[in-house]
């Protein structure tokens, strides 16, 4: 099972590396225009757009999105480099599903991270589905100890286990097994799709047992359908993989979430995730009401070759946000999170 899985880590790279589509590119944020200033009344030097997440504080409201894990030296230099980035420039990071560590115990350096990055914000990520396949809080527990993380991510992917020629498909029973494990984990759980989206429904049955963090993780941005329909192979399915490229835009956008999920924010903080590309996206999603915004598929190639190229295009990031706010008059984030009267 362990090598199985080290394998499917290694096709999910190689196939987002060589089909540029499997980043699906809606820009559903382009939809939302924003209100621009000609008199800003501000000096762009003054924008502060730093934050603190789980107690900490983070340069600007950036995380890099879970991506891979696994007993890869391919695997073990792109998490080291996204690490060593995400400490420089002072933004979180949260690792890959960390299952493979579970089983195959090879696979747990390339997530001890925190020698590379002693200060930031490290999430710790595990599927939730498999609390119907063995798993409980004792895997939960060792999930955040090897990566000495401030939190936990459990996953929700529905669609790609549906689509995955090896998927694990049991959801019966997840929200209260959710439940449980947060109430009884000594770290903050975050809850999180993987691009199709974290509906009110869902969001309020997570609410209700106790998750006050949701990352929404919306359709616009990498196919997880896609990905698996290029892993299909003669013989393994029935339809030869075709459902994958039919579902390949299943979801709610991510913008669309953040308003459906406005209702909520009194009670649980939202982390915008799916098809974010830009610092204006970044900040539009703020806007919409989340407090931090994740990426993660940008970040590949420069992590394949080194962390001075992640730093770049976090750099790039933070300019492109800060310009936003200028352009918007907002020196803070506390006058930008939530007020819409920003949008055009």
């Amino acid at each position: 099972m362990s090598e199985e899985i080290n394998h499917r880590k290694y096709d999910h790279i190689r196939i987002v590396r060589d089909d540029d589509s499997t980043d699906r590119g809606k820009s559903y944020f382009d939809a939302w225009p924003l209100q621009h200033r000609a008199l800003p009344e501000i000096d762009l030097k003054e924008i502060d757009p730093s934050t603190r997440f789980l107690g900490k504080p983070l340069s600007f409201p950036l995380m890099i999105s879970p991506m891979t894990g696994g007993d890869h030296d391919l695997v073990r230099a792109i998490n080291k480099n996204l690490a060593k980035a995400a400490e420089a420039t002072g933004v979180a990071m949260a690792v890959g599903s960390q299952r493979v560590m579970i089983t195959h115990p090879a696979a747990r350096e390339s997530f001890a991270l925190r020698p590379f990055a002693p200060k930031t914000v490290l999430l710790a990520n595990l599927g939730a589905v498999q609390f119907n396949y063995g798993f409980g809080l004792r895997e939960c527990q060792q999930a955040l100890e090897i990566l000495g993380a401030d939190g936990l991510y459990l996953h929700l992917n529905p669609l790609q286990e549906a689509i995955q020629p090896e998927g694990e498909t049991d959801f019966r029973g997840l929200a209260d097994k959710i439940g449980a494990i947060a109430a009884a984990l000594p770290r903050p759980l975050l809850l999180k799709e993987v691009g199709s989206g974290m509906s009110l429904r869902d969001a309020e049955m997570a609410v209700a047992r106790g998750i006050r963090y949701i990352d929404v993780a919306g359709s616009g941005g990498t196919s997880w359908s896609r990905i698996e329909h290029f892993r299909h192979r003669p013989g393994r399915s029935s339809d030869g993989g075709r459902a994958g490229l039919l579902f390949q835009d299943w979801g709610i956008p991510t913008p669309d979430l953040l308003r459906q999920l406005s209702p909520l924010r009194d009670r649980v903080t939202l982390i915008a995730s799916g098809g974010i590309r830009s610092g204006i996206d970044m900040a539009k999603a703020l806007i919409l009401g989340a407090s931090l915004c994740g990426i993660a598929k940008p970040f590949l190639e420069p992590a394949l070759r080194s962390a001075d190229e992640v730093i770049q295009l976090i750099e790039q990031l933070r300019k492109e946000f800060v310009i936003t706010l200028f352009l918007l008059g907002i020196r803070r984030l506390d006058e930008l999170i939530g007020n819409e009267s920003l949008l055009a």
